[in-house]
């Protein structure tokens, strides 16, 4: 999602696309999003910019997601939610903006859809780094994550952090684009011998099946995902070990470098729902818990 993605996701949760699930779901709202690409707000020449003022004065905002489960997707029923699109209609309605529309794109594509005026917002759970922070500006983090494995039962290898994945040379899998992909490799994992595949799903299939000992992802997806089976459970959330340090990520909200007002007027409403409480209830539903929430802003996790 999310997913750096959550990665280095250009790499939530690096380069490449975000865990990626209801495919069909978003493919069926592609033409929707392609359609409603005329109203999306141009964009602003004057200080701070003005895409608020229109937005509100159109009533609408588009959102750009990933199909990323539970970050930002579409479910069965063809509805838009996700712990970011849920939180945007909190926050967007407080702002004077009642509606908010889905724009589906690949994870890769959304600072370049962003920043080309294809919808107005990126909300996908975008992990705040360096790199990003170049290229748009982040509102401060909604949730912070930490990683987590999936493992057969038991934890028969007893794999706790990429350091054992490495000590003990187990088959090891994440996700296309993810940012475990760095985490293994700073370990000291070949990147070559990673298994990259789609998303949680088809890393827990992995591990079921024996093909691998492990499936690295963000602590969230992962228990979320073992819920269900007989065969595998999700090792105890750890920090990544980035540049030598204990490492913990943040993901949130994206806008156009020129948009500082509508960032601005974000960040006031989210640090509200933080205080009261309310942040907490909107992304419980989607397996967030008290640990994620965090006072964690953009400008400390842009400094890396």
């Amino acid at each position: 999602m999310a997913p750096p993605n959550r990665y280095v996701r250009q790499s939530p949760r690096s380069t490449g696309t975000s865990r990626r699930s209801l495919l069909a779901g978003v493919a069926a709202l592609g033409a929707l999003g392609a359609a409603g690409c005329s109203r999306v707000a141009k964009a602003s020449v004057e200080p701070g910019g003005d895409l608020l003022e229109r937005l509100r004065a159109q009533g609408v905002v588009r959102l750009g997601i990933a199909g990323e489960i539970p970050f930002g997707y579409i479910d069965k029923d063809g509805r838009l939610t996700g712990e970011a699109p849920e939180l945007a209609r909190v926050i967007f309605k407080r702002l004077g903006i009642d509606e908010v529309q889905p724009v589906p794109t690949e994870f890769g594509s959304l600072i370049p859809g962003l920043n080309s005026q294809q919808f107005d917002v990126v909300a996908a759970g975008m992990y705040v780094t360096p790199e990003r922070c170049g290229q748009v500006i982040f509102a401060d983090p909604d949730y912070q994550m930490l990683d987590s494995f999936i493992v057969r039962k038991g934890n028969p290898k007893n794999l706790h952090s990429y350091r054992d994945v490495v000590e003990k040379k187990a088959k090891f899998a994440t996700g296309t684009g993810y940012a475990e992909i760095q985490y293994a490799v700073e370990a000291g994992y070949k990147e070559s011998d990673i298994l990259i595949v789609p998303d949680q799903v088809a890393g827990l299939n992995a591990v079921e099946a024996g093909r691998v000992d492990v499936f690295a992802g963000t602590a969230v997806t992962t228990r979320e995902v073992v819920k269900k089976s007989a065969k595998a459970e999700a090792t105890k959330p750890f920090k990544p070990i980035v540049g030598g340090e204990p490492h913990v990520d943040g993901g949130a909200f994206a806008f156009r470098q020129t948009e500082t007002k509508l960032r601005d007027a974000f960040n006031v409403e989210l640090r509200k729902l933080k205080k009261s409480g309310e942040l907490l209830r909107i992304l419980k539903p989607f397996g967030f818990t008290e640990a994620e929430m965090t006072d964690l802003t953009a400008k400390e996790l842009c400094r890396g």
